[in-house]
């Protein structure tokens, strides 16, 4: 059996499509990027106020939820491409020359000091039977029955899938309070974080071109 298998077989994943993942108990999940706030940077009136939220936005909805932290190696990589593209296109010795000697710098400065970049994600998940006391042959049947209904029948789906979104607005239009404003990955996003997240060994290598340009301003 590959590596390659193995790991599949481990994964909670079964699929990821039109911007939900699919997990193999049938239960589905949304993710969150979310922006971050800089408390030293607030008074402490603010400060007291993005705790306050923070408590009432653990407790407000009647669902859990996951806040995950992804840190990673900044890639400079793009930025620094862009400069040697633009040393090539430059006439001028003087500014050829200050333009190398910035990419030099900012390369031997990122190395030094290892920096790293961090983002944050709100998991929203949606479970097809969401009751707090079932008898263990019904749970049983009722995860059985969850994953024949999401994979084969499409108008399910869609239905669970609209009740996940549901959700995500919920959780959307209360990050403000905060300070702070969401955007919910879509497919191809969802899968390059994912396989960054399982291929550690990997990960300051991938680029998550889409997820960098997401637009954290929009609502």
């Amino acid at each position: 059996m590959s590596s390659e298998n193995s790991l599949q077989d481990k994964m909670d994943i079964a699929e990821i499509k039109e911007d939900v993942v699919v997990m193999r108990d049938g239960s589905l999940r949304a993710v969150l990027a979310t922006t971050a706030v800089n408390m030293d940077l607030k008074s402490d009136e603010e400060q007291q106020a993005i705790i306050y939220n923070f408590q009432q936005f653990l407790t407000t909805f009647d669902f859990s939820f996951q806040i995950v932290v992804s840190s990673r190696k900044f890639n400079i990589n793009p930025y620094v491409n862009k400069l040697r593209k633009k040393i090539k296109l430059e006439e001028n010795v003087l500014l050829k020359n200050q333009i190398k000697d910035y990419v030099d710098f900012v390369e031997e400065l990122v190395n030094l000091s290892n920096v790293m970049s961090k983002m944050f994600y709100i998991v929203v998940p949606f479970h097809v039977i969401e009751t707090k006391n079932q008898g263990l042959v019904k749970k049983i049947f009722s995860v059985a029955n969850k994953k024949k209904t999401i994979y084969q029948d499409h108008e399910s789906f869609e239905t669970y899938k609209n009740q996940l979104f549901q959700r995500v607005d919920q959780v959307s239009e209360y990050l403000p309070n905060m300070g702070l404003t969401g955007t919910m990955l879509q497919t191809e996003e969802l899968i390059e974080l994912y396989y960054n997240s399982y291929n550690p060994s990997e990960f300051e290598y991938v680029d998550l071109e889409n997820i960098s340009s997401i637009d954290l301003e929009s609502n």
